[in-house]
């Protein structure tokens, strides 16, 4: 594995801690800057929200820029958000601290998937991706215990130095590590539209007006959104009608998060070699496995298995879809940063519907089967957008198909 991609995947780590550890310690956090329960549950909705902006508009703003500055400038950016976090003397601060690490996490995500894919020979692009993204599979198994562990025992604001430290050393290692040619244009791969630059604002928009990137995006929203429409009750569907302890509910999120470190390695894998049938193969197995979770989840047994496998199968189309995105789009890394912005505009609108299935009286499962519904939708999308790249473009799809390592 080249260096910078163990760089690159150092720095999602980072990200996805600060994204991620917050849940385990909102309670602390609300109690110290003397907050309510739905003014801290704002530290992490403010995030998400300021991920889907910034990651369109931050990848925009630094059009022109040489990617290897920028990623690394980025990083910068996500330390000071979390050194806010760790200073903060007040609410006010810390939401502020939490919006300007956020500012990063979609262009770094974006920008970054492009520079991996550039690391490594054209034929393992969706594993370069699914490396870099390890780092935040990772982190969502570790974050919450990370952050309860660190928290109880030296208090919340350690846990956010501690991330400022991560990040300094992503920092490093990412202008160490991580080659400058890294960032131009070579033979076939789709590195971007100029040498090392992220290309101009026209030339990134005039590559986003291709029907297969939004088809794409739109499959990456409802693909997502099913997953974490599930993901954001399952504490309440593992203690309101499996029957766990409220304290069981920890390792059974690591076991959800196990998954996902599998499926992200396993759909790098398959997306290299055909990658349609992986993303269709995915997210029908997604759909099947919150179904028939939601007819099983009061069996501890089927629960705990269905758990992992909603991990595995939720993440597997992840490189995939970066990496198809960012082809049909030249390279721009604004459809990178786009397919970000599309997953948390998927979270935000599953774990909405999900809510509204509860709150209309049909019980702590009803998550899980709205999930299924919405992850089909998505699944219909990725049909059609396969056969339409099919039909306007054969050859590259049998081209496609082929690749094999």
């Amino acid at each position: 594995m080249p260096a910078g991609l163990a760089a690159l995947a150092l720095g999602g780590f980072g990200i996805g801690l600060t994204e991620f550890v917050i849940a385990g310690l909102l309670p602390q956090v609300g109690r110290g800057l003397s907050v309510s329960e739905a003014a801290a549950g704002w530290l992490i909705s403010g995030y998400a929200l300021t991920v889907a902006v910034g990651a369109v508009a931050v990848t925009a703003a630094t059009a022109g820029l040489p990617r290897k500055p920028v990623l690394t400038g980025l990083v910068v950016l996500f330390v000071l958000g979390n050194l806010l976090s760790a200073l903060a003397p007040n609410y006010q601060v810390m939401l502020l601290g939490r919006i300007v690490a956020a500012l990063c996490h979609g262009s770094f995500f974006g920008i970054g998937s492009l520079v991996a894919r550039r690391l490594v020979a054209p034929e393992r692009a969706s594993r370069a991706v699914a490396v870099m993204f390890a780092g935040l599979t990772v982190a969502n198994v570790l974050g919450v215990p990370f952050g309860a562990l660190v928290g109880d025992r030296w208090g919340w604001r350690a846990t956010f130095w501690a991330i400022t430290g991560i990040g300094v050393v992503a920092v490093a290692a990412i202008a160490v590590l991580v080659p400058a040619w890294a960032g131009t244009r070579a033979g076939t791969d789709p590195a971007g539209p100029g040498p090392g630059s992220l290309g101009a604002p026209r030339t990134q928009l005039q590559a986003m007006r291709s029907r297969q990137v939004w088809l794409t995006l739109a499959a990456t929203a409802l693909g997502y959104g099913g997953m974490f429409g599930a993901f954001s009750y399952l504490a309440y569907t593992f203690t309101e009608v499996t029957d766990f302890s409220a304290a069981d509910v920890a390792w059974l999120l690591v076991v959800y998060g196990s998954g996902l470190v599998l499926g992200n390695l396993l759909g790098g894998r398959g997306a290299d070699r055909n990658r349609d049938a992986t993303l269709l193969l995915s997210l029908a197995a997604l759909t099947a496995t919150l179904t028939l979770f939601g007819l099983l989840a009061a069996s501890p047994t089927a629960s705990v298995i269905l758990v992992f496998f909603t991990g595995v199968f939720g993440f597997a189309p992840v490189p995939g879809l970066i990496t198809r995105v960012t082809d049909h789009a030249h390279g721009v890394p604004l459809a990178a940063s786009a397919n970000v912005a599309a997953s948390n505009v998927g979270n935000a609108l599953g774990a909405w519907l999900g809510g509204l299935a509860i709150s209309a009286g049909l019980g702590y499962t009803a998550p899980l089967y709205v999930g299924a519904a919405i992850v089909a939708s998505g699944l219909l999308t990725m049909v059609f957008t396969a056969r339409d790249a099919t039909l306007r473009n054969p050859d590259r799809v049998v081209a496609e198909r082929r690749t094999d390592c």
